[in-house]
């Protein structure tokens, strides 16, 4: 191509979830269907034709306007999986997934039928993974890497997570066991751990046992290294008496933003407190993280969440799914351009 030719890229008609305004609550989320002119604007960028798309909390929690920086209109979604039909020659024709904190939050996102993003975003996608898997994986996989990455955690470690069967628990678990660390899962009702694991994981019902009591006595009386806190403040207190010298706590959420901290137990321990939002995350930030990753999927050490059948919605559906999630559904709910 000359200096002073113009790029020709294919341009699509998309059909995408559209959210106008911000919803007064979940249960005003009312989604309309349009279809969109959709063409990728530089070189470096490639057209995906999705296959599937994860709908997260976050998606809900932005569409009610709980994220003021969320933008309308605008087509909601992070986490996608899908086939690239424009972009560097390198990459067409190739099975990618991904995620990222600005898609469906500052600029339109996953749930639609094709996506623009960043050649520099794109992960392969495992062949022995499904769409709807891999579409799975983004949002709870990154948030958990980057927390134990920026805590870390090092083989031989104890890990003790607050949340242990929610989809970010559950990811933390795994990419845990897989490096080598000892895993303590803390649930607030009688339950087993209900995800994938490399090693076994301990579990502590809060509510029928003393937290930090329990945890110090499975350790020996040293404490947790690190304490992932899925959860927040009902948990902060509990996982600061859990933690051993030196003690590092992730924080990824809050209930209730204020907190009683007693500041001379947290410098005489030495801890150490980690926040961890991947709402800041752009695409290619996220496909850097995707990428470390990768080898567990690939070996089977890490393995993605199951997808039920009931937890699979077309585009037509997308207020279904919106609810199902808002609703605290313990299902990977994706949607599925069809």
């Amino acid at each position: 191509m000359s200096e002073t030719a113009t790029p020709v890229f294919k341009t699509v008609e998309a059909r995408c979830v559209r959210l106008h305004a911000k919803a007064s609550d979940a249960a005003a989320i009312a989604p309309a269907i349009e279809r969109l002119p959709l063409a990728r604007r530089a070189e470096t960028e490639v057209l995906i034709e999705l296959r599937a798309a994860a709908v997260n909390p976050s998606d809900v929690k932005a569409a009610t306007g709980l994220m003021p920086y969320a933008v309308f209109p605008r087509t909601p979604g992070r986490d996608y999986a899908g086939v690239v039909i424009d972009g560097p020659t390198d990459w067409i024709g190739r099975d990618v997934f991904g995620s990222s904190g600005d898609l469906g939050i500052r600029r339109d996102g996953t749930h639609a039928t094709h996506l623009v993003v960043q050649a520099a975003a794109l992960v392969e996608k495992p062949a022995s993974v499904s769409w709807e898997e891999a579409a799975g994986i983004g949002v709870p996989f990154v948030t958990a890497a980057e927390g134990l990455r920026r805590a870390a955690l090092a083989s031989g470690e104890t890990l003790v997570i607050m949340g242990i069967n929610g989809k970010v628990g559950q990811a933390a678990a795994q990419i845990a066991t897989w490096r080598g660390a000892r895993v303590i899962g803390v649930v607030r009702k009688p339950e087993p751990y209900a995800g994938y694991a490399s090693a076994p994981v301990e579990m502590i019902d809060s509510s029928s046992v003393d937290v930090a009591a329990r945890v110090r006595e499975l350790t020996g009386g040293k404490g947790a290294d690190v304490v992932f806190n899925t959860v927040g403040d009902p948990y902060f207190a509990a996982a600061n008496a859990a933690l051993g010298l030196k003690g590092r706590q992730i924080l990824i959420a809050a209930v209730k933003r204020i907190v009683e901290f007693d500041i001379l137990a947290f410098y005489r321990a030495q801890h150490t407190y980690v926040g961890i939002d991947t709402l800041g995350f752009s695409s290619i930030a996220t496909g850097d993280v995707l990428r470390t990753l990768g080898p567990g999927f690939a070996s089977g050490a890490l393995q993605p969440f199951p997808i039920v059948p009931g937890a699979i919605y077309p585009l037509d559906q997308a207020q279904a799914a919106y609810h199902a999630v808002a609703n605290s559904s313990r299902d990977r709910v994706v949607l599925r351009p069809e």
